[in-house]
């Protein structure tokens, strides 16, 4: 999920790790700094068009590795969250690093995610600006619910109850989509679609020669 800038504001310095109070934190994840560049996949690639395979090598060196190169790819992307299979590893999990509406800032990973949403009575929709690394360059309007519980587990295997708000709680229903095979563009019409698509070919050089210049900032 895409970084808005309206969105990098903080409004309290309040971090929440895998879900838990934390009293400080630092600007990067510590992941990133043994992580490595990953190429970001494109959308109509296929590991971004069906549902993720779940992961079995928890507590394995291959899999916080992979969270590494996870964190300093969504940095240096200037996303706020990244799935693996836009990384091009099919497995059921995902990064992120996140602002809600109150400026609190949610990091952490977690692995077979399930996404749970309010009920009907409680559930309320907000249409808010949404974009995505796997579609550089393009941003469009869709309609989330403004709550979201995600429920998983961590890299060596204990569980996790992440909940989030306002911008978080979209982020966690972005990310939960991508490990089940879909992007936002699923949740545009055909003309919105069309327009997001229309939008990354025009800009998506300038956004692969940002990602580049950073990734070389930071000597990887």
């Amino acid at each position: 999920m895409s970084v808005h800038h309206e969105r990098t504001r903080p409004v309290d310095r309040r971090v929440r790790l895998q879900g838990r109070p934390t009293d400080s934190f630092p600007a990067r994840a510590p992941e990133a700094e043994r992580g490595a560049v990953r190429r970001i996949t494109m959308v109509g690639e296929d590991v971004l068009n069906r549902p993720c395979q779940e992961v079995k090598d928890l507590g394995s060196p291959e899999l916080s590795s992979l969270i590494d190169d996870m964190f300093l790819t969504m940095y240096v992307a200037e996303g706020a969250g990244l799935a693996a299979n836009q990384v091009g590893v099919d497995l059921r999990l995902f990064v992120y690093d996140c602002l809600d509406d109150h400026g609190i800032r949610h990091v952490g990973h977690i692995i077979d995610p399930v996404l749970e949403l309010p009920g009907p009575g409680d559930r309320r929709l907000v249409d808010d600006v949404e974009g995505c690394l796997s579609v550089p360059g393009a941003s469009m309007v869709v309609p989330r619910t403004d709550r979201a519980v995600v429920r998983g587990l961590d890299k060596d295997g204990s569980p996790l109850v992440v909940e989030g708000t306002g911008y978080f709680a979209r982020c966690l229903q972005h990310e939960t989509d991508h490990v089940l095979g879909h992007t936002y563009l699923d949740r545009l019409s055909g003309r919105d679609r069309r327009n997001a698509l229309q939008q990354m070919e025009e800009n998506r050089e300038d956004v692969f020669a940002r990602r580049a210049a950073k990734a070389a900032g930071l000597g990887r």
